[in-house]
């Protein structure tokens, strides 16, 4: 199995030919208002036969790409929807909608579950998100290499239970941009990371004992994203400090390839 990033939190892998992607976006701008649909992400390299979302917010899914890359029928793998009313689900109400007019084929699936499409095998491991909506993170096994995708969570205790279940990991794509919010249906504001910072997705890696731990959810150029969204400014020098030899920092559209380890 070999692992691409597609910028931000996007991710392609290939396996026995065939493609799968995770929280692969074209177009950041409904959220992030300074960045341009398309600029500084990469597109898979053809059709893909599967998608896992993390997250419904709409750096994570953004159901026209989708659309465009998915092969017909292919499967949409997701978390759950959001409880509560549309101010509780405000972040998540248009990846939602996004989904349903697109009529991608979406199934939600329950954290600990397993599906088999193709090549790939995929497990819902349990996330916590930093604004209280539903998220997965995804284990995902195929020619006998394990990989662990990190969505945007926050630090938890469930890393262990993970680790137990499926450790030792070839490599894990963990957020490093430590972002504190302050929106205005999350009043009063926490100062603390809504996503991993650096040394907590060091810490992370380590407990999942990957071979490669590789950080995302960060632009080296930081372009203007909304007010109340602050991040790390420097998070691939501190992700290195604090992850020591397994760092492994991934420029967008290189592959790595997971069973020698080196650029494809």
């Amino acid at each position: 199995m070999r692992v691409r990033r597609l910028g931000w939190a996007g991710l392609e892998l290939e396996a026995d030919g065939e493609r799968l992607v995770i929280d692969y976006v074209r177009d950041l701008s409904p959220l992030f208002t300074g960045w341009k649909p398309g600029e500084g992400l990469a597109m898979p390299g053809g059709t893909v036969a599967a998608a896992l979302v993390t997250h419904l917010h709409r750096d994570h899914t953004d159901a026209a790409a989708l659309a465009e890359v998915l092969a017909s029928g292919a499967p949409v793998f997701r978390p759950a929807p959001g409880h509560g009313d549309d101010v509780d689900n405000v972040t998540t109400l248009l990846a939602e909608r996004e989904l349903t007019l697109r009529g991608l084929a979406a199934e939600v699936v329950d954290t600990w579950s397993t599906r088999d499409t193709g090549p790939f095998r995929v497990t819902a491991v349990p996330a916590v998100d930093g604004l209280g909506d539903p998220q997965l993170n995804w284990v995902v096994e195929a020619e006998g290499q394990r990989l662990f995708h990190g969505g945007d969570t926050m630090f938890h205790g469930y890393w262990w239970l993970i680790a137990r279940r499926f450790s030792p990991f070839d490599a894990v794509f963990l957020p490093a941009n430590g972002a504190v919010v302050d929106a205005p249906h999350l009043q009063p504001p926490s100062p603390l990371p809504a996503a991993l910072d650096p040394r907590q997705a060091a810490a992370a890696a380590e407990i999942l004992d990957a071979r490669y731990a590789v950080p995302m959810h960060y632009e080296a150029e930081q372009p203007d994203k909304i007010a109340g969204y602050v991040e790390i400014a420097d998070p691939e020098t501190e992700f290195r400090e604090h992850a020591g030899a397994r760092a492994r920092v991934l420029p967008i559209g290189e592959w790595l390839d997971l069973a020698g380890g080196l650029p494809a």
